[in-house]
């Protein structure tokens, strides 16, 4: 009996593909950016999306995601990969109906992918035009790493080896989109644990001034190491 007729028989198989889809997250000059490359072809030429691809029938969302990073974009240093979440709006390909998996991926502030021409890094807070549904991905992407910044050590994926207090405090405030002082930040990582002095002097900056003191992150194991926030946004003032 062919599949779909007949009494208890099974649903019928469905005919629509599946993408995955990474917003790979940096701070770069100083801001949180997000990698996208810009479309040559219709639907929505010219419009800049989020890296990824098809899903081969023998692939699982994970590998996927990985072998298209690689491929396509060169991204091999991704210190954290996290599934994001899925989209399945019939209408959200002109082309045809395709659900899509879309994955947090985040590279350190030392790492310097190589890039293909139409691909590069965008700041979170000045996007330009995007394609597909591809803005609401970014969007809870960068609300998932702000939020984690709170709870967990996920700052270790930003971070490079090594870092000074001024320069963690950088990353974290350009991360979470506002100010952080470097006093505060400092006393979050000693309570919690989680970084520690390596024991070794930076070198001085273009500034000059007296050389300060390395830290590294203790694990580069994602965990939850305080349940409630405490790196929260500044009240706004109505």
């Amino acid at each position: 009996m062919p599949r779909g007729e007949g009494e208890g028989a099974l649903p019928e198989w469905p005919a629509y593909p599946h993408e995955v889809l990474a917003v790979v997250l940096s701070v770069r000059g100083s801001r949180l950016s997000v990698l996208m490359w810009r479309r040559a072809k219709a639907p929505f030429a010219r419009k800049w999306a989020l890296p990824g691809g098809g899903v081969l029938a023998h692939e699982r969302l994970r590998a996927a995601i990985t072998r298209h990073l690689a491929e396509k974009v060169e991204v091999r240093e991704l210190t954290h990969l996290e599934q994001l979440a899925t989209h399945s709006n019939i209408h959200r390909d002109p082309r045809g109906r395709v659900l899509a998996t879309a994955y947090l991926g985040i590279v350190p502030t030392s790492a310097a992918p190589a890039l293909p021409k139409d691909t590069a890094w965008h700041p979170v807070e000045d996007l330009p035009p995007t394609a597909f549904d591809h803005i609401d991905f970014i969007e809870a992407a960068v609300e998932r790493l702000r939020a984690k910044l709170s709870y967990t050590n996920i700052g270790h994926a930003l971070a490079p080896p090594e870092f000074t207090l001024a320069e963690l405090r950088d990353i974290f405030s350009a991360a979470l989109g506002y100010p952080v002082t470097q006093t505060n930040l400092a006393r979050v990582m000693d309570r919690r644990h989680l970084i520690e002095p390596t024991g070794r002097l930076s070198a001085p900056g273009r500034a000059g001034g007296r050389p300060a003191m390395a830290y590294r992150f203790r694990s580069h194991e994602l965990t939850v190491t305080d349940p409630f926030a405490t790196l929260r946004p500044p009240r706004r003032r109505k």
